[in-house]
């Protein structure tokens, strides 16, 4: 499958009664970008903390709402994978808390084909506010995804501004790279997309980014949420001159729609005006400190590198 219909979701953090009013919640946007044609479908970075506010007091509690969300991830999941199925289409859900093989608390995102495997991606760089307030770790191994058109990569919201992360996934094959992201003021929307269009740019692929959108006041951990979707490339060839195949009105609830053709990413990379993925390698050259215009004869030997990350990369991983 070489074209392929994307939906990447404004999602707007709302105040539900229930888990079934989630579920509700959830399955509604799922069928409406199904009826859309949509064959793979983004929700964002901590998207699943939605699900603390069915309890309003482990809402306003930092660590009491991972635990309560933690709590509710094997029936979320369970969702997911029943939509996949029901659909006939891939759903990267919104990621949320999980504690790994380690004990720790990470930022996971799942991904649910139709045929019923699952794969996942957790957050290798926390933030601020994830390390030094909410107790939330890096994951410790970069994956791609095998879904019907190929492997995807995801780079969680600030992972994407780490170049290392979405190379190691575009040199296992990722042709899209998947960018959920939820930040909490235009700023951090900004920083999030300047990085996937940077992506875009030197792996020549496609880069898709999905925010949380809305104020939710009780929800400590998604108070404020500011963003738009879009989906990028190189700007080159069929590229608009801004990279930008399609863009959301911003912090308006909504899905983005665009459709790409995973065989142009193929032709950037064989036939582009530049040719950044294919060249990345000549950039590992020897540094040393220096004043500007003096040579140095005891400048470093370049390191060979194999995948451009010093993490573990696993190729098609599912469950």
């Amino acid at each position: 499958m070489e074209e392929v219909r994307i939906a990447a979701a404004q999602y707007p953090i709302e105040l539900l009664p229930s888990y079934e009013a989630w579920e509700a919640k959830i399955s509604l946007w799922v069928a409406e970008a199904a009826g859309q044609g949509a064959q793979l479908l983004l929700f964002p970075e901590y998207a699943a903390m939605e699900l603390a506010g069915c309890d309003p007091a482990a809402a306003s509690d930092l660590q009491r709402s991972l635990e309560l969300v933690m709590a509710l991830s094997d029936r979320a999941d369970e969702l997911h994978r029943r939509l996949a199925r029901r659909h006939g289409l891939v759903i990267v859900a919104g990621s949320g808390p999980v504690r790994d093989d380690r004990g720790l608390i990470v930022n996971r995102a799942r991904l649910f084909c139709p045929d019923g495997s699952m794969g996942w991606q957790d957050k290798i760089v926390m933030t601020r506010f994830e390390r030094e307030i909410w107790g939330i770790s890096g994951g410790t191994r970069i994956n791609t995804l095998d879904t019907p058109f190929g492997p995807v990569g995801i780079s969680i919201c600030y992972d994407s501004e780490f170049p290392l992360i979405a190379r190691a996934q575009a040199e296992a094959g990722a042709r899209i790279i998947l960018v959920p992201s939820a930040t909490d003021s235009m700023q951090g929307y900004w920083r999030v997309r300047i990085g996937g269009q940077a992506r875009a740019l030197e792996n020549q692929c496609y880069v898709v980014q999905a925010p949380t959108v809305g104020l939710a006041p009780w929800l400590p951990s998604l108070d404020e949420n500011y963003g738009a979707a879009g989906v990028y490339g190189p700007p080159d060839g069929i590229t608009p001159d801004d990279g930008i195949f399609a863009i959301g009105h911003a912090n308006d609830g909504q899905w983005l729609f665009a459709d790409v053709d995973l065989t142009q990413v193929d032709e950037w990379r064989r036939n582009g005006s530049v040719l950044p993925f294919r060249h990345w390698p000549e950039q590992m050259v020897g540094q040393a400190s220096m004043p500007a215009g003096i040579a140095n004869d005891n400048a470093v030997e370049p390191v060979e590198r194999q995948n451009g990350s010093t993490l573990p990369l696993v190729e098609g991983l599912s469950e």
